[in-house]
């Protein structure tokens, strides 16, 4: 079973940075995929990143390329995302998630994931 847990976040203001993490547990392969998801009330949840963690590979939102990195540790078990130029509409709550979903469906496109986290708050004020 995969189990993930999220840490970080808070409040910064516009232009500042934040990092978030994620520590995962249970089986690698059921976990391949690792998402960063964001959801503002009222809105629908929408993918920022993801890391497809056998060969590291990224992906990222048109709306925080450039502005926010996901990387891995070594075991594969840790997963951060930094976020930097924050913008007010970046705050939200976000979300780790993983699946098993091959290379070529690990994009931000999916927000099915099986495993979840609770979710981290995010405020940037303008």
């Amino acid at each position: 079973q995969v189990q993930l847990v999220e840490s970080g976040g808070g409040s910064v203001q516009a232009g500042g940075s934040l990092r978030l993490s994620c520590v995962a547990s249970g089986p690698a392969n059921d976990r391949r995929c690792v998402a960063w998801l964001r959801q503002v009330p009222g809105k629908e949840r929408e993918g920022v990143g993801t890391i497809y963690i056998v060969d590291g590979n990224t992906r990222y939102a048109d709306s925080v390329e450039g502005r926010f990195t996901i990387s891995q540790d070594s075991a594969k078990t840790t997963f951060a995302l930094e976020m930097n130029n924050l913008k007010s509409e970046d705050s939200a709550t976000y979300y780790c998630a993983a699946d098993l979903w091959t290379r070529g469906y690990c994009s931000v496109q999916v927000t099915d994931f099986r495993y979840w986290g609770l979710g981290a708050q995010v405020t940037v004020s303008s």
